[in-house]
């Protein structure tokens, strides 16, 4: 029998979602309920769930902070986010930290049941074939996040990850600053270039460990991948 999808659910409205939690498991999901931010985070790594569900006004930690939390490591558990607050801003602002979906309240169990059916039918179609690079005695895994020196380990932040994936692509090329700003942030602002900086900084740290392998920066062009 195949193992029922786990549900991580954090919203602080106990009521609300105590009548939700068991309309999904009675649909036969294997939810976990916490009601703030800090405990969703604790039990994220322990509950290991296919699905996180986010309440976006949480004390303490709100669920775009938790969501941004948990995409530093984990970029495939699909996360919904559920609100009464249906401002476009907020819409984009759940899309940009990598949500995969946005319920505005209230809205009908089943809809979100929908939801759900459809995300992991489309889920369980994607491929989720190895994706790796090498470069020098480096390997990159861009599905888990990791570059294997030797026996040396590390694991790098999914917007690292992409910046990367991108560079990997392009070997001993000139990759403008732009296209990745582009595809990484979604546009080329003064403030996302800065954060460019920093990220390819701690790129460079993380890819120390093979002398073989170097980031360079092109004046008035970009960055290249050289190993």
């Amino acid at each position: 029998m195949k193992a029922p999808l786990k549900i991580l659910f954090a919203d602080d409205d106990l009521k609300y979602s105590m009548i939700l939690k068991k309309f999904l498991e009675k649909e036969g999901y294997d939810v976990t309920y916490t009601g703030n931010g800090e405990k969703a985070l604790e039990q994220f790594p322990v509950v290991k769930p296919d699905l996180v569900l986010l309440d976006i006004n949480m004390p303490g930690l709100n669920g775009f902070e938790v969501a941004q939390k948990i995409r530093e490591t984990d970029k495939h558990t699909l996360i919904f986010f559920l609100s009464d607050r249906s401002d476009k801003s907020d819409r984009l602002k759940g899309f940009s930290l990598k949500g995969n979906d946005y319920l505005a309240k209230p809205f009908y169990p089943e809809e979100l049941l929908a939801r759900i059916s459809e995300r992991f039918e489309l889920y369980s179609l994607e491929s989720v074939e190895e994706e790796t690079y090498k470069f020098s005695n480096t390997v990159f895994d861009f599905n888990t996040n990791e570059l294997r020196t030797g026996n040396n380990k590390t694991l790098i932040t999914s917007r690292q990850a992409e910046i990367l994936r991108i560079l990997a692509k392009n070997p001993d090329t000139a990759v403008p600053r732009n296209q990745i700003l582009d595809a990484v942030w979604g546009d080329n602002s003064y403030a996302n270039s800065l954060a460019l900086n920093v990220q390819i900084t701690y790129l460079r740290r993380a890819l120390a460990k093979d002398a073989g392998v170097s980031i360079v920066s092109i004046p008035k062009k970009g960055y290249m991948l050289k190993g």
